[in-house]
């Protein structure tokens, strides 16, 4: 069961870009939907679980909430700027350097010589296949819906979209705190976040409400993932929610119509059978 839970946040956290792409919106409104619909569903499940709520899970749970929505915010201008298929997997990669020196660094959570080679092994496994399936053949790129590409908006989206995201992770791990009772002050969070974000940038109409499928799918994998970082630490569990590349990527490709060149497609499908490997690897590190 708990591999499941593990996983649970790569398929659902994978989805998001796909949906968010199919449903339309620019940034802002994709960004503000979400945030609602993460926080009603936040609700209901504390309704449902009943945690104990104190002043400290509050402000514990507010603040990474406000880190997040800078980080989502950037990945979606990313995603516009660069496509689905090329920004989720350079995202991807920019996260994972950051959570796993965090993991280890901050919180030593690889203590033995066969936790490094491993996990630094698994690691670069991971950005190598992210970096794979984000490249671009000389003689044709895909194509976003709008029509352009730029390449510098994009990754100064990234850089601030992997502080945000930094920030969130770092700070809820630190914090160590029942997950069912963090996400409901962490959803306000985002949700003020993302007003304070998009205000007088957003336009409320029915790609804000659209976009609200997105913050359910994001709820619904973020409890997972609180869950694993309990059990297995920052470095694995960011890892592994992660492997949700393999979706947004072929999704992006399949669904949404980004074109790729022949060569293109080899290194996708390369770079995906790296990201599984790495996954793998990450998971046996943990069971030995």
């Amino acid at each position: 069961m708990d591999i499941f839970v593990a996983l649970a946040p790569m398929a659902l956290w994978g989805l998001i870009g796909l949906v968010s792409g199919k449903v339309g919106g620019d940034a802002n409104q994709q960004t503000l939907g979400m945030t609602i619909g993460a926080f009603l569903f936040s609700v209901v499940t504390v309704l449902f679980l009943q945690p104990t709520l104190n002043s400290w899970i509050l402000l514990v749970g507010f603040l990474p909430g406000l880190f997040w929505s800078v980080g989502q915010n950037g990945q979606f201008h990313a995603m516009k700027h660069l496509g689905v298929s090329v920004g989720q997997p350079l995202s991807t990669g920019m996260q994972l350097i950051l959570n796993t020196v965090a993991g280890v660094v901050l919180f030593h959570e690889w203590t033995k010589s066969k936790d490094y080679i491993l996990g630094i092994a698994a690691l670069l496994l991971l950005l190598v296949g992210a970096y794979l399936t984000a490249r671009q053949d000389d003689d044709g790129r895909p194509k976003t819906d709008q029509k352009m590409l730029n390449f510098s908006k994009g990754f100064r989206s990234l850089f601030f979209s992997t502080i945000g995201y930094g920030l969130y992770t770092i700070s809820i791990t630190w914090a160590d705190i029942d997950p069912a009772a963090v996400i409901l002050p962490q959803s306000a969070g985002m949700l003020v976040g993302a007003s304070m974000l998009t205000v007088r940038k957003v336009s409320i109409n029915r790609f804000v409400w659209k976009n609200m499928s997105s913050g359910l799918l994001w709820g619904a994998g973020n409890v997972c993932m609180l869950l694993t970082l309990q059990k297995v630490g920052l470095a694995v569990s960011f890892s592994l929610s992660q492997m949700g590349i393999i979706i947004s990527t072929l999704g992006g490709i399949f669904l949404l119509g980004e074109t790729k060149t022949k060569k293109e497609m080899t290194y996708v499908i390369s770079g995906c059978l790296l990201v599984i490997i790495g996954g793998i690897l990450l998971g046996y590190m943990k069971a030995t």
